[in-house]
């Protein structure tokens, strides 16, 4: 059976981030912080803080998909993973490319809730099996997603492409 994709072009995802921010300044949440998820999260974060003006940004690296549909049985952050001392009324705004089983992001909101005084969640793509409902979502779908900075192979790499 093959597996239905959607594909995402460069200038898609210039679209839907800017209209992600707008959602996010519509609902009036001004985070202190964008926390992008490594590594389909980078590109997210750094859309959202230059569309909503948030220069203070921080990665966190979370290893979980090792091929199309591929996955290990649960996320694992990596290092460095960000020390958020001091962070006690700073509101987090956590972004990544797609909410698909929802684990890598309940793993990064767990990871802040405590430390934080809120986090939110924001992602291009959300899917019905994830276990987690994010704050803002561009787009519903169920299909694969082809990213178009996953849908070739790593330079001198001849397969291996979409992971």
């Amino acid at each position: 059976m093959e597996i239905q994709r959607e594909v995402m072009s460069w200038g898609d995802l210039g679209r839907a981030s800017r209209e992600l921010a707008q959602s996010i300044f519509d609902d009036g949440y001004e985070p202190d912080i964008i926390l992008s998820i490594a590594r389909g999260g980078l590109l997210v974060g750094g859309a959202l803080g230059y569309a909503l003006g948030v220069k203070n940004t921080f990665t966190m690296n979370v290893e979980f998909y090792t091929g199309v549909d591929q996955r290990l049985d649960m996320p694992m952050l990596l290092p460095p993973v960000p020390d958020l001392v001091d962070f006690a009324n700073t509101k987090v705004l956590v972004a990544d490319d797609v909410a698909d089983t929802g684990a890598t992001l309940e793993l990064v909101r767990e990871f802040c809730e405590g430390k934080v005084a809120e986090v939110r969640l924001a992602v291009l793509y959300e899917k019905s099996r994830s276990t987690v409902q994010c704050d803002y979502v561009w787009k519903k779908t169920d299909d694969w997603i082809v990213f178009p900075w996953s849908a070739e192979n790593p330079v001198g790499q001849t397969t291996g492409a979409e992971a």
